[in-house]
């Protein structure tokens, strides 16, 4: 991408300016959360609007190390998001769905197989890099190394997944429709789920040549095919009840 030396000159100056102001509020009188976090927020655009590539901020990194247990922490496009873990009815769904896609993850006889299912796995995501977990993501067997099992791996997959499911909730969804679908496409996923356990529909995104497409939304008690697992017919009731 080619940025003009006016546009690398103004986010030069800002970014300067904007270190400055955050370095003396700093020495003066402390930093409010909130008044840091937009200083961050400032910076890291200016950062990236004259380098795609460049790093995330030293302290979101640091924050996101530090991040406690009981949060799911994420940094998206340089910025830390920290959300609390998933309510019961959220996870109960994510689990549902993983059992109903075992014949492809771990076949029995006559079963398709061919995948690797995994639950809430921490992706990292290009150079930055941007730091992901969904709630499901799934590679096919031969894309997935066995390294990647070694009990002295890293705890991240840097290999992008085939195909990713997200489960909505109030406090999610703005973020999984948005931003995380923007990642998921810049890096090439090539089927997204999106499952919403309150209205009870699942909805099916292929990446196409030029952004996502929408082969089907299900939703009630039926059964479907739906892609990638489309070699099989799942049954949508047990998504949504106990």
């Amino acid at each position: 991408m080619c940025i003009s030396w006016d546009i690398q000159r103004h986010y030069r100056f800002s970014l300067r300016a904007e270190l400055v102001a955050f370095r003396c509020y700093r020495v003066r009188a402390g930093i409010p959360a909130g008044l840091r976090c937009y200083l961050r927020r400032v910076t890291t655009a200016a950062r990236h609007a004259v380098d795609p590539e460049a790093p995330n901020d030293s302290a979101v990194e640091a924050d996101y190390l530090a991040a406690p247990s009981h949060l799911v922490a994420e940094v998206l496009d340089g910025e830390l998001f920290t959300l609390p873990r998933p309510r019961p009815r959220h996870a109960h769904t994510a689990g549902r769905l993983a059992g109903r896609l075992r014949p492809f993850d771990d076949p029995g006889e006559g079963e398709p197989g061919g995948w690797v299912i995994l639950p809430e796995p921490e992706l990292h995501f290009g150079p930055r890099p941007d730091k992901v977990v969904p709630d499901l993501a799934g590679w096919h067997r031969e894309r997935l190394p066995e390294e990647v099992f070694a009990d002295d791996a890293p705890g991240a997959i840097q290999i992008v997944p085939d195909w990713v499911c997200e489960v909505l909730s109030d406090r999610t969804e703005r973020m999984d429709r948005g931003l995380k679908m923007r990642v998921y496409r810049r890096e090439g996923v090539s089927h997204v789920w999106l499952v919403s356990p309150t209205l009870q529909t699942l909805e099916v995104y292929r990446l196409g040549a030029n952004g996502w497409i929408l082969p089907g939304t299900y939703e009630g008690d039926g059964t479907a095919r739906m892609e990638p697992f489309d070699s099989l017919e799942l049954s949508l009731a047990t998504r949504w009840h106990r």
